[in-house]
């Protein structure tokens, strides 16, 4: 079992800047490929970022390409999602994820837990 809390979430104005962590506890950090996905209210969850298992390569949707920066520090057991630029659609539950995978993509299936979410709110 993985136990993954995000934190750092909260209200910004458009054009402003929030990284959010999420802290991973349980098994070997390492051994797991991570995600960040959101939802917006009346939508379905969509792929935001991810990284592989050593942080080596990342991919993003094109949404948040070039705005948003996903990272992680293995010895701290945590991974990132800078996030700049931000936008008023960029409003959601934010939620990060690990996967067995070696690298993990967009499909929210490759990933086998989940935190809770941690709300991000940018008003105009």
């Amino acid at each position: 079992q993985v136990q993954l809390v995000e934190s750092g979430g909260g209200l910004v104005q458009a054009g402003g800047s929030l990284r959010l962590s999420c802290a991973a506890s349980g098994r070997t950090f390492s051994n797991y490929a991570m995600g960040w996905f959101r939802q917006a209210p009346g939508k379905e969850r969509e792929f935001v970022a991810a990284l592989r298992r050593s942080g080596g390569y990342t991919y993003y949707a094109d949404s948040v390409k070039g705005r948003f920066t996903i990272s992680r520090d293995n010895a701290k057991n945590t991974v990132y999602l800078q996030m700049n630029s931000l936008k008023p659609e960029d409003t959601a539950v934010y939620y990060c994820a690990a996967s067995p995978s070696v690298r993990a993509g967009s499909d929210p299936r490759e990933y086998a837990y989940w935190g809770q979410g941690t709300q991000v709110t940018v008003s105009s």
